[in-house]
């Protein structure tokens, strides 16, 4: 039998799926299937043997929003299908799934990510990009969206920064080329040595320079999201982990009880 969405959010996206429990019933399905495109888009590059795979995944997602949109029927497929129905329902805007798929894109070059700013960009589109189609799903004021779309690029921030050995070990690198140069590293040297002592500097200073970022976030979010915080949330674990790593603290493998602690509290004062 087919997991539900739910169930697949759970075990692909645990962090963003508790998250999605604070959201208003009517719209947590919205959100679970949001979750579930939004992570097939991220495992496009882990799926595929080439960059140009690659590309090809992420088309085959933007054609199944555009047929949504054009009110054709829905692809044969356990994430398709329920983006289909947001999409007609007007629960997702096609517009914005679109553009989430697009900022995958840098995922695939073959040079990397070639400095900060290309970095911020990245995350604004894709992680961003993700809060932004979550806020206008749990009806954010508009004037709130763009420090909505700050803070899920912070926690993409954090996501890529604590995943460096994980994509190394796929021989990925999504670290910004720039930050790299100024440790003499490059993407290569990175992939082959993740661990090694020049690049924990690196990594500190995005974290410091994201952490900076969330925390201006938070500030212009702080008590405005009320009934709509579920898309917020995941700021709350970027600040914890960002924090970390800009320390240079080792963080776990697995979530421990304080994050989902320091979630379920956010959530259920509707605060950040």
């Amino acid at each position: 039998m087919e997991e539900s969405l739910a169930d697949f959010a759970r075990t692909h996206d645990p962090d963003r799926f508790l998250c999605a429990l604070f959201a208003p019933p009517p719209r947590r399905d919205a959100l679970f299937t949001l979750i579930a495109y939004n992570h097939e888009l991220a495992r496009a590059r882990e799926a595929a043997s080439t960059p140009l795979l690659t590309l090809i995944r992420l088309q085959w997602w933007r054609d199944a929003v555009a047929e949504a949109a054009q009110g054709a029927p829905p692809r044969r497929h356990q994430v398709a299908g329920p983006l289909h129905a947001a999409i007609i329902a007007g629960r997702l805007d096609p517009d914005e799934l679109t553009a989430m798929a697009d900022a995958r894109e840098a995922e695939a070059a073959e040079d990397g990510i070639p400095s900060r700013a290309a970095f911020e960009a990245y995350l604004r589109a894709s992680a961003g990009g993700f809060a932004l189609t979550a806020g206008r799903l749990l009806g954010v004021a508009p004037a709130l969206l763009p420090a909505l779309q700050a803070a899920g690029a912070a926690y993409g921030a954090a996501g890529v920064l604590r995943s460096t050995a994980l994509l190394a070990a796929a021989g990925r690198c999504l670290l910004p080329a720039d930050a790299l140069a100024v440790a003499g590293l490059d993407p290569a040297a990175a992939i082959a040595q993740p661990d090694a002592p020049a690049l924990r500097p690196v990594v500190a200073q995005l974290a410091a320079e994201a952490l900076q970022r969330a925390e201006t976030a938070g500030r212009a979010l702080r008590g405005g999201l009320g009934g709509a915080v579920a898309a917020g949330l995941p700021l709350v674990l970027a600040r914890r982990d960002l924090a970390r790593l800009a320390r240079g603290a080792p963080l776990p493998a697995r979530r421990g009880l304080g994050d989902r602690l320091a979630v379920s509290l956010a959530g259920l004062r509707g605060r950040l």
